[in-house]
């Protein structure tokens, strides 16, 4: 096991020497790409770093048994004490940190969210969730931008899709995926009653080009004039975008931009992601169910949360999680959701590594 913390040691020490060189220093992509790597091995490396002092000192206490003065050695058991319980913690977190990472939690995401079954209600409930998805964001460090996004008649969402930035947005946003439920009083509701409505959530890390081949001829682009409310801002070239992917039929389109060059590079972004996704969704399934990235199976058909208002209860059925503060969660609380389904993603691929 400490074979592995040392090459993962020797890798940090490595980035770290490339990135004081001049000749990455003047590759932003490359110097970014390298960055990210480290940061990436930061925690175990400084976990590891930890152990290894404590159990030096360890080494260092057990030789002042020897010392023929008793106070020295009594001072030297209780030390020993200590840090021997020091030693164990520091063991115990090397073993969680032993768990195979996800080599895209570091990346940013492409989050969709659709109204479902319920009509009115569920387009409420949609607009409800990313105001949701964007405060907690907000909350985390990460920058939200609004990709597209089609506004039900009577208010809410059809469907929105924002790009999540900031290190480390996957490893927060990929359990969203699935089928929200919501119970509660629609607003239009004169006799109290309570109705169930869903929307579905799509959470995708961003591509870098290199990782998806996508050829010109491929693409067929269009551009339109987006909707707009009216007034001084409405949109009065044609900067939309919506690009086909012809072999996959894969479509996209991106019109939050005034300029049609900004809307086709989101719009390629979400491109990337979906043709990625579908990739490696196809491989999941080649290679059977054993290897999943996601907690539960990762249907995205399947009901992963139900938030009932009347209750003020929010449940999420993979992990078995309940609170009774709906009205925190909605305001972008989501912490103690997103960190109850890491945990059960990090029991689950510990129990994978040990059986193995």
């Amino acid at each position: 096991m400490y074979e592995r913390f040392e090459s993962v040691v020797a890798r940090f020490d490595e980035l770290s020497e490339a990135l004081a060189t001049s000749e990455v220093a003047c590759n932003p992509e490359l110097s970014l790409r390298l960055m990210r790597e480290r940061a990436g091995l930061d925690e175990t490396v400084q976990a590891y770093r930890a152990w290894k002092s404590v159990n030096e000192q360890i080494v260092e206490t057990e030789a002042m048994f020897d010392d023929s003065d008793p106070e020295i050695r009594a001072m030297a058991r209780d030390e020993l004490a200590r840090l021997r319980a020091e030693s164990e913690s520091s063991e115990g977190k090397l073993r969680d940190l032993m768990v195979p990472r996800d080599p895209r939690d570091g990346a940013n995401v492409v989050l969709e969210v659709r109204a479902g079954t319920g009509g009115e209600e569920a387009a409420l409930f949609a607009g409800d969730l990313l105001r949701m998805y964007t405060r907690f964001a907000e909350k985390r460090g990460f920058k939200v931008e609004l990709m597209s996004e089609s506004e039900a008649a009577q208010g809410g969402l059809k469907e929105a899709v924002v790009l999540v930035n900031g290190y480390g947005a996957w490893s927060v946003f990929k359990h969203e995926s699935g089928t929200h439920r919501v119970q509660r009083v629609p607003v239009t509701e004169s006799q109290g009653r309570i109705h169930t409505s869903a929307c579905t959530v799509a959470v995708l890390p961003e591509v870098e080009e290199v990782e998806v081949d996508i050829r010109t001829e491929d693409l067929r682009i269009d551009t339109y004039r987006a909707g707009g409310a009216g007034g001084q801002h409405v949109n009065r070239t044609d900067s939309a975008v919506r690009i086909t992917h012809l072999p996959t039929g894969i479509v996209v389109q991106c019109q939050d931009e005034r300029s049609q060059h900004k809307n086709k590079a989101k719009a390629m972004t979400q491109l990337r992601a979906k043709m990625f996704d579908a990739q490696q969704q196809a491989a999941d399934a080649a290679m059977s169910s054993a290897r999943r990235e996601q907690v539960g199976s990762g249907d995205r058909s399947e009901r992963i949360r139900t938030y009932n208002f009347p209750q003020n209860r929010l449940t999420d059925h993979r992990v078995g999680l309940t609170l009774h503060s709906l009205d925190l969660v909605m305001e972008g609380e989501l912490g103690a959701v997103v960190e109850a389904l890491q945990a059960a993603e990090r029991a689950r691929k510990l129990a994978e590594t040990q059986e193995a």
